[in-house]
């Protein structure tokens, strides 16, 4: 009976997300556009995930290349780390790790700032003044996270290639210049095009999980932080399943 109640309860979520991706297509091509929140929120979700960002493909990248190196050095093929490593950071750990950061800090403070709003009538309020809430709120910060998303992915796998570069250098002498030669070597086109693609799917789905749960929130601050609680983990939860079916998919078209 419990089981078939937490059924019920999944699907009807379902539903009701798909009915907001729905809504937020239709919104998309109305006029009037809200250009300049748009670009706000470019700069407010990508800045502010910068830093983090940052020094996680840092340690990633370090610590990757340092846990890799002795298994590598046993079978006498250490030359091969700096492909190896560029291979799994660009195709796979980049991507998801960086995904599952932003997840944890946009998508719960996206789901924040709406549901406190919500709880507040702040958008009640908008409406009242003739303002479109939904384009306003939702529209522009799901294109936010979908175009700012890719670029922070970009610049966590450049990041994390400097830190396995570094992580090279503590037991050995790589130039800067050999260590890239050998991650672009490489790398084939089946690894960038569909691991840089799929970036968009997981900031799309990080920003319309965290203005849903938002937008829907409960009365009160309890209410509130379920929200931002519950996008961070739902957004999460979506990142593995589009990675896995971009995975079969790439597999399918024989780009793996």
């Amino acid at each position: 009976m419990e089981l078939s109640k937490s059924v019920r309860q999944f699907l009807l979520e379902t539903g009701d997300i798909a009915r907001f991706m729905g809504r937020f297509f239709h919104q998309l091509i109305k006029p009037r556009n809200e250009y300049a929140e748009f670009f706000r929120q470019c700069y407010v979700i990508g800045y502010n995930s910068l830093a983090l960002v940052g020094l996680t493909g840092f340690i990633m990248g370090l610590v990757l290349t340092l846990q890799l190196r002795p298994s590598l050095l046993r079978y006498g093929v250490e030359s091969q780390l700096p492909a190896m490593v560029g291979i799994a950071i660009v195709r796979e750990i980049g991507p998801v790790i960086t995904a599952l950061i932003f997840a944890g800090k946009i998508g719960s403070s996206i789901g924040a700032e709406i549901g406190s709003m919500k709880v507040t009538e702040q958008i009640d309020a908008m409406e009242v003044s003739g303002t479109n809430p939904f384009k306003y709120l939702v529209v522009t910060r799901v294109l936010a996270a979908t175009f700012m998303l890719p670029v922070l992915v970009l610049l966590s796998d450049a990041i994390s290639l400097y830190g396995s570069w570094l992580g090279i250098n503590i037991k050995g002498v790589t130039s800067f210049d050999l260590f890239f030669s050998q991650v672009f070597n490489n790398l084939a086109f089946g690894d960038v095009l569909p691991a840089f693609i799929k970036t968009f799917f997981f900031g799309f789905a990080v920003g319309i999980i965290g203005c849903y749960k938002g937008y829907y929130s409960n009365k009160g601050t309890e209410g509130v932080g379920r929200s931002a609680n519950s996008a961070v983990v739902v957004s999460s939860v979506l990142v593995f399943i589009i990675d896995l079916v971009v995975v079969q998919i790439t597999d399918l078209m024989g780009l793996n």
